[in-house]
């Protein structure tokens, strides 16, 4: 065997080039196996799992395998009845718990995929409805919104909760890995033979095609997130009394549509735009027409004679727009409303904006500043917030020149410090899960996926999870006027829930801020929907823990007659 070995070792010095010829073969013999195997290889599937290739027989199964993973031509495309489900609605919210899972089963395919969705969507209201295949041209796009590109995991939900966390109207997919987002689908609608490329994330669920666009129409959960273009969408509101005083600038428009009226108040330096089924009204938000009180938007119902998806109002309900027109003249159109300044002497009392971490505090402050036009203080230093603009972070929290003191604090002596108190309450599966990305990734970066998987998250839980409750039974016990205000609420509720807060702290807060607040209300300090986990972090044993502790806080709210936890709090 030493000398085979060793006449073979003499044949390839005296040659190299034998040798690097003989090492390239192997490696592209190699090669080929491993790809015929990854093409024509099928996964394990169990005798009670429903998968329509099997009914061909093997050879069929072997032949759409591989035509599925190598995109031959236009791409794999199941012309049955369950690709038609997954690409008409696609997964928009997945089960909220395990046992949800557990009961629609751990199917696979196309075929289990939309029976699965078909199921949620019985359970579930549905928040996305497919309108069609539509052409796509790189010089003219369809939709003309942001856009992203994910040519490995791009899958429906992703898509559509990248642009409804954005305000968008319409999402759009292409290729099987671009996402498009519009309020305004600007392209023909084609056949749905065309839309014929797989999900590269999703496998049985379709994402467009070449120049193709496989197109859905969100259904937002907060109204007032809509946008379209670059205006914000207000909701429908009562004529007011005073027409010509409300709204001083009329026209009539006989092909109306949302861009004509906007652009039109736009032009003529309005930031108000309210549609009125013919007539488009420009004003300021004043107390004649407020903002405050919205009505059914089904009251406005009446679709524009120009677009076919939006409604422009009627002559009794006006559809109101924000437009980029400045409302303050003393802010700059990049940093609208942004103008804080110290409280111009020592305030005679120290109140909190207390909560427990990851319950919305930064967002919270950030309000407050804009609708205030006041800094807000901490009981800590936080470098970076003072970098990002809360330059009450540097003052000491007693000086008694900024509008209210965050802090995290739960214990009696330092609750007792404080004259009054906002105290804000998060879902606490939310704002475990808010600190831990805080902890681990900054104020609006995410955990890594480590992190939530090694010994880091158990032992969150374990520390924090009784903290969220403690935090807001000592506030209760031990604080002295205490209001109580639910994050839950304030993102649906914004004005309402802002106008409790600043109340107490005692300063009347100008219509045009208000407007201001809302068409900012985000900030810097919200973190993007891209990266929500795919799954459940919380074990069976956590989930038990937490829901006696949400238990243990309603009984304590309701017990000094205020209003308990929201009722999505539980059952998880």
């Amino acid at each position: 065997m030493a000398k085979l070995w060793f006449k073979f070792q003499r044949y390839f010095r005296r040659k190299p080039v034998r040798f690097f010829t003989f090492l390239a073969l192997y490696l592209t013999a190699g090669s080929l196996v491993f790809l015929h195997s990854g093409f024509v290889g099928q996964p394990a599937v169990s005798g009670n799992q429903a998968n329509p290739a099997a009914a061909g027989g093997p050879a069929e199964g072997a032949e759409l395998s591989f035509l599925g993973d190598m995109h031959l031509g236009r791409g794999f495309r199941d012309t049955g009845e369950a690709s038609s489900i997954a690409r008409r609605y696609g997964p928009w919210f997945k089960g909220k718990d395990g046992n949800e899972r557990a009961k629609l089963g751990d199917y696979g395919g196309a075929w289990s995929r939309a029976l699965k969705g078909r199921v949620v969507r019985e359970k579930e209201e549905e928040r996305a409805k497919y309108i069609g295949c539509y052409l796509d041209d790189t010089q003219s796009r369809a939709l003309r919104g942001v856009s992203f590109f994910d040519y490995k995991k791009m899958t429906i939900f992703r898509c559509q909760d990248n642009c409804a966390e954005r305000g968008y109207l319409y999402a759009g997919l292409e290729f099987g890995a671009e996402c498009y987002c519009g309020h305004k689908i600007q392209a023909t609608n084609v056949s749905e033979a065309e839309c014929d490329m797989e999900c590269k994330g999703e496998r049985g669920s379709v994402c467009g095609g070449a120049n193709r666009l496989s197109v859905y129409r969100l259904q937002l959960a907060q109204e007032s997130a809509r946008r379209y273009g670059s205006a914000v969408f207000r909701g429908c509101f009562r004529r007011p009394d005073n027409l010509s005083l409300a709204l001083p600038v009329t026209a009539a428009m006989l092909n109306m549509s949302v861009d004509k009226c906007v652009d039109f108040c736009t032009e003529k330096e309005y930031p108000l735009a309210a549609l009125a089924g013919t007539a488009c009204h420009c004003g300021f938000p004043t107390t004649r027409f407020p903002l405050h009180d919205r009505e059914d938007e089904q009251l406005c119902a009446q679709k524009c004679s120009a677009e076919e998806f939006e409604s422009c109002g009627t002559p009794s309900y006006f559809i109101v727009y924000q437009t980029q027109v400045q409302v303050d003249p003393r802010c700059t159109p990049n940093n609208r409303c942004m103008d804080r300044r110290f409280l111009p002497g020592k305030s005679k009392q120290l109140i909190a904006l207390a909560s427990f971490p990851g319950a919305g505090n930064t967002w919270a402050r950030h309000l407050i500043e804009l609708a205030t036009g006041f800094y807000t203080g901490s009981y800590y230093f936080d470098g970076s917030l003072y970098n990002k603009g809360f330059k009450g972070e540097r003052d000491h929290w007693r000086s008694g020149r900024t509008i209210c003191i965050k802090t995290h604090e739960s214990g009696q002596k330092e609750i007792e410090a404080f004259d009054a108190a906002i105290l804000l309450i998060r879902n606490p599966y939310k704002a475990l899960m808010a600190e831990f990305n805080r902890k681990y990734g900054g104020h609006i970066g995410f955990a890594a996926h480590a992190h939530w998987k090694g010994k880091e998250w158990p032992e969150f839980v374990r520390n924090y999870a009784p903290w969220w409750a403690t935090h807001t039974l000592d506030w209760l016990k031990f604080g002295k006027k205490v209001l109580v205000v639910h994050f839950e609420d304030l993102k649906q509720d914004l004005f309402v829930q802002l106008g409790r807060m600043v109340s107490l702290l005692g300063v009347a807060v100008r219509e045009d801020r208000l407007l201001c607040v809302e068409s900012q209300k985000d900030g810097n300090f919200k973190r993007s929907g891209l990266r929500k986990l795919e799954y459940d972090p919380y074990t069976a044993d956590m989930q038990k823990t937490i829901s006696a502790y949400i238990k243990m806080v309603d009984a304590a709210l309701k017990g000094r007659n205020l209003t308990g936890v929201p009722d999505d709090y539980y059952p998880r």
